[in-house]
């Protein structure tokens, strides 16, 4: 049970991120903090707000947090986290801004250097995404007056010479269009300014500092405080490379901290270069020695059906290291590195998972154990029950419609014990008439099994729920349900362990059906309970997807009766408001600001459920 009020007080006074989760686990909103303490506490004081931030404090069931050393980074993480999740109450945050990259030009004889908002596979060398503009646009104007680099788009191959423009004339450039520096002269600048944006800014503070303290004794304060800017715009940087990467591989980061015997592993997901996620787990260890349990945990962890990208760094140096890549590589059908940074963006990367596992140790171990039990300990559970290995991932499936209306079908995804949204599926159901709940099954089952056989064995890249099968599929019924689905798996040649729950005269689970015998179960067991969290989660998800269809359906039908209101419009007031609800309540005002609408057919809508009244 999660203690809002005792889980308040172990919050660090510590800049960082906030997620906000309701009893289904789902994120509904994602904030930043320069302090997590003060910050996440407000939202449970009593103070006047708005009714929809009431509305949202009233969802929370609980909340999480990551740890970062500056505001800057956990705006950069807090926009990451966003994008990826999209949670329904981060409403003025959810946009598809991008922030712009430095780009060098590798490919260039004497490369240029400047910002893009586009970064595409070209050979140039790409840092960013930066948040903060001004702050880039001030280092690259810094690093002209340093070393002077070109933003010209001459095509310079050493023959031709050119009078030089401007910038060589003021010192900002060194002019090598008109043959006036060596190449490799020219490139050791531009090997300095890739060591800044790479991470290790040590070269140029020292230099800065340096120039500062010059001009300070030659008693020129005004161009001191030119320099003293320039540091305090490189130190202002720097603080966003932990959370972002300059590439847009996809990795794992994993650190480990550990104490009597105990130890928490903390994995944060990087996908195309950005932070959208983090697990962590508590292991129990034979010995306090970190590189063996991060080995161990390793070939556990990937050992079952997760997604290996690939590149995993690690905060150890891990023994059997060439081995353990090795089989990973033949697993995933990639290189797959893994890598112990010292120094450098991924350095900061492994260090913030460290901090982070670091303070899980120190303040949640009691709720860790908790909630082990109820899912690594439940999974555990449960495959003793059946006699199997435990099944890393299962999926679990549902049928929804009414009287055979708009049949659909749902999967929901358990990996570990916790639910994998971003696998979750729906299903529309297409070759079935009626309320045949059977064959609908059949059809999901199908449909499926046949995307898992059309892989192109690219799950690595495409990340894919349907590229990975199930250790174990759960059925909401008994033999029948059970024959039924073994059926299909069997017609694609797939060897995958089904078993169904089978219900008493009141609808309650008095048994798991599998392996052609009924086993009975303990219900007040943690397996009991984290099948029992599955099944609820599968109906939710498909009744969710079914009351969806037909909302859309009723609001087509209201919407059409409106002069003036086509499909176009139709759609746009739909995504903007939701419901029937929102539409009838909103404004003028506010209806003529959703897609493709104006103010005469905002009021046309207003008028037609406020009896023709426009204002």
């Amino acid at each position: 049970m999660f203690d809002i009020k005792e889980e308040l007080k172990k919050l660090p006074e510590s800049a960082g991120v906030y997620i906000m989760k309701d009893v289904s686990d789902t994120v509904i909103y994602v904030g930043k903090a320069i302090n997590l303490k003060r910050r996440v506490s407000s939202y449970f004081q009593s103070k006047p707000r708005s009714p929809k931030i009431e509305k949202m404090i009233s969802l929370i069931d609980h909340f999480e947090y990551i740890m970062v050393e500056s505001e800057m980074e956990a705006f950069v993480l807090e926009c990451n986290l966003i994008k990826e999740n999209r949670p329904k109450y981060n409403t003025m945050l959810m946009d598809d801004k991008t922030y712009p990259f430095v780009k060098i030009t590798l490919f260039d004889k004497y490369p240029k250097i400047f910002l893009t908002r586009h970064h595409v596979r070209d050979g140039a060398k790409y840092f960013g995404p930066y948040t903060n503009v001004t702050a880039v646009r001030e280092i690259l104007k810094m690093f002209r007056k340093l070393y002077g680099y070109r933003t010209c788009d001459k095509k310079l191959d050493g023959k031709k010479v050119d009078r030089p423009c401007l910038y060589y004339q003021v010192g900002e450039c060194p002019g090598p269009c008109s043959g006036n520096v060596e190449e490799e002269e020219y490139g050791k600048g531009i090997e300095e300014i890739m060591r800044f944006f790479e991470g290790d800014s040590s070269g140029v503070k020292k230099n800065l500092k340096a120039k500062m303290l010059e001009c300070s004794e030659n008693m020129d304060f005004e161009k001191a405080a030119v320099y003293r800017d320039m540091l305090k715009a490189v130190e202002e940087l720097g603080q966003t490379q932990r959370v972002t990467a300059a590439d847009d591989m996809n990795r794992d980061v994993i650190g480990i901290a550990m104490k009597d015997y105990k130890a928490i592993v903390q994995i944060f997901f990087v996908r195309q270069g950005r932070m959208v996620g983090r697990e962590h787990y508590l292991v129990e260890a034979e010995e306090d020695e970190k590189p063996r349990v991060l080995s161990d945990f390793v070939k556990q962890f990937y050992g079952g059906t997760a997604v290996i990208p690939k590149e995993i760094l690690l905060s150890e140096e891990i023994s059997e290291k060439d081995l353990i890549s090795g089989w990973l590589s033949e697993r995933a059908g990639v290189k797959i590195k893994l890598i112990s940074p010292i120094k450098g963006k991924k350095e900061k990367l492994v260090e913030l998972a460290v901090e982070n596992a670091q303070n899980l140790l120190e303040k949640d171990m009691e709720k860790l154990k908790r909630e082990s039990e109820r899912t690594v300990g439940a999974v555990a559970e449960l495959g003793k029950l059946l006699g199997i290995p435990a099944p890393y991932r299962m999926e679990s499936y549902d049928i929804s419609n009414t009287q055979g209306f708009d049949s659909v079908g749902s999967m929901v995804v358990y990996e570990n014990g916790r639910p994998k949204k971003s696998d979750y599926r729906r299903f529309r159901i297409k070759t079935v008439s009626g309320p045949d709940d059977y064959a609908s099954m059949k059809e999901v089952l199908s449909r499926r099994f046949a995307r898992f056989n059309q892989r192109d064995g690219s799950a690595v890249e495409n990340n894919d729920s349907f590229d990975k099968l199930p250790d174990l599929i759960l059925m909401d019924g008994g033999r029948g349900q059970v024959n039924a689905a073994l059926e299909i798996a069997d017609s694609f040649g797939l060897d995958i362990r089904i078993c169904g729950m089978v219900k008493d005269d009141h609808h309650r689970t008095r048994g798991i059906y599998f392996d052609n015998e009924e086993i009975p179960v303990d219900t007040s067991s943690e397996y009991f309970k984290l099948v029992t969290r599955i099944q609820d989660e599968t109906h939710r998800f498909a009744i969710e997807y079914h009351k969806s269809l037909r909302s859309k359906v009723q609001v087509k039908s209201v919407l059409d009766d409106i002069q003036g209101i086509g499909s176009a419009r139709r759609i746009g007031l739909i995504k903007h408001f939701e419901t029937i609800t929102g539409i009838k309540e909103a404004s003028v005002d506010d209806l003529s600001k959703a897609p493709g609408m104006n103010r005469k057919a905002a009021e046309a809508v207003y008028g037609f459920f406020h009896d023709g009244k426009t204002t």
